[in-house]
């Protein structure tokens, strides 16, 4: 299963439920995060009135943006007719309006809503937080009882939010690990690759049970899973292994071996930020070795725009004819490229008024991942090279 964690993040009396939290905390499961959660809620709904929670399922990859999760708010809560041609000068009005039509009168006759949300980070995403927000704003309010549950893989999901929003949090997290042990892994190993017994060719599905079985001893593959084992063993990796191998079986290579296995390994243990760097431009190059250089005067301090450019035009100045001088306003976008790409990171969140070329950031680059990466890196200048090896910044 999965590294996951389970955001209770709102608390309300009306569904504080002993049992729904006793579910929600138990670890010790074999299925995803998101089973374990319907299954806590089909059974929270068969103890409570069905009729009087209601559940409104959200998904950052399906709602980007507050709008279409407005429409699909309105829709499971079936109140489309009660909106009608209504207009709303805020979504903050929206959904107030949205919850206010599900009450009844009091507190106690209120009718309860359960908001899940699935990728939670994508939504803290989202321009200004807005649905999230909005949520935990109006769960202040004693009418209108509301928890919200979010799922995500992320554990910085915290650094994610924004102050107003995290001042809003409950700050409760359940966080979901597998809890099997190697022979545990092993078995599960043979039976992903088993071919069930009623597979069509009853020989070949024999003779690849058998090579299975066989692998599952060898040491070379013993030594493989272990080591997977031992960086992550969640299965969803260990379906990426397998996947990674299994296309290495052609028609005349018909059966996994154990350098199958390894060069899969291999392949899963690539660093993925140095892959990234493979496919930069010279210019996003550039900044990242300018980087590098302010990384090794400064101590790893934080750094700006403002200072890379600076750095940048350092080297522009002593090889002018081997890199072309970009634009400030090119330079820039190439930047924030870096900052899309996750290769850098803002050391706190940006203000409306801030100022990008001044906002500080960090390198999510060591030096070793940029030299590994520049070695692979084809038609790279020399000069750019010879810039990235060099030990001091040019003066």
């Amino acid at each position: 299963m999965e590294k996951a964690i389970l955001y209770s993040l709102l608390d309300h009396e009306d569904l504080e439920r002993p049992q729904l939290y006793k579910w929600l905390s138990y670890t010790e499961v074999s299925g995803p995060c998101g089973l374990l959660l319907n299954h806590a809620l089909k059974e929270f709904m068969e103890i409570e009135v069905s009729e009087n929670v209601l559940q409104v399922h959200l998904n950052g990859l399906l709602q980007t943006n507050e709008k279409i999760a407005l429409k699909e708010i309105t829709r499971q809560l079936n109140l489309d007719n009660v909106v009608g041609d209504k207009v709303f000068g805020s979504f903050a009005e929206n959904l107030s309006f949205l919850l206010e039509a599900l009450q009844k009168g009091d507190r106690t006759s209120s009718c309860p809503v359960i908001f899940i949300l699935d990728e939670f980070d994508i939504f803290a995403h989202q321009k200004n937080q807005t649905l999230l927000y909005n949520l935990f704003d109006i769960s202040q309010s004693a009418q209108t009882p509301v928890a919200v549950i979010g799922l995500t893989c992320r554990l910085d999901i915290l650094e994610l939010l924004e102050k107003r929003v995290k001042s809003r949090f409950s700050h409760r997290q359940i966080h979901l690990m597998n809890s099997f042990d190697f022979p545990q892994y092993l078995k599960i190993f043979k039976e992903q690759l088993s071919l069930p017994a009623e597979f069509p060719d009853k020989v070949f599905a024999e003779r690849w049970n058998e090579n299975v079985h066989c692998l599952s001893e060898d040491s070379t593959v013993l030594e493989v899973l272990q080591k997977h084992f031992s960086v992550n063993k969640n299965l969803q990796s260990l379906h990426m292994l397998l996947m990674l191998a299994l296309n290495r079986v052609t028609v005349s290579h018909p059966f996994m071996t154990s350098a199958d296995l390894m060069e899969a390994q291999h392949m899963c243990s690539l660093d993925s930020k140095a892959n990234i760097v493979h496919g930069l431009s010279v210019l996003e190059i550039c900044l990242i070795i300018a980087m590098k250089h302010l990384n090794d005067i400064y101590e790893e301090e934080p750094f700006n725009f403002q200072m890379v450019y600076n750095e940048f035009q350092k080297f522009i100045q002593r090889k002018a004819h081997s890199v072309y001088n970009f634009e400030k306003p090119v330079v820039m976008k190439a930047f924030e490229h870096l900052q899309q790409l996750e290769l850098i990171k803002p050391v706190e969140r940006t203000s409306v008024n801030s100022q990008r070329e001044y906002q500080l950031v960090k390198l999510l680059l060591d030096n070793t991942q940029i030299m590994n990466a520049l070695q692979k890196y084809s038609n790279c200048p020399t000069d750019v090279r010879q810039w990235a090896t060099s030990s001091l910044s040019w003066l």
